[in-house]
């Protein structure tokens, strides 16, 4: 019965294991080495969207409040 269980146990620990810890540690190792320049453009790109929506926005609830003035106490 012993063996049964032992030589999951073994192939585990000889393989699986080794792989597990290699791949683990790996990935820690690029998150802590920060954005890469492909990620930096990226996250440029988008900021720069969002400053444009939030321009947008602003613009919107300008031309709301010009028009219907009680707007935001119907939502």
């Amino acid at each position: 019965m012993e063996d049964i269980i032992m030589a999951p146990v073994i192939i585990f620990m000889v393989i699986v294991a080794p792989i597990w810890l290699v791949l683990h540690y790996r990935s820690k190792g690029q998150v802590s080495q920060g954005l890469s320049e492909e990620e930096y453009v990226q996250l440029s790109e988008l900021s720069e969207m969002a400053d444009q929506m939030s321009e947008r926005i602003h613009t919107l609830e300008a031309i709301l409040d010009a028009e219907t003035p009680n707007w935001r106490s119907k939502l």
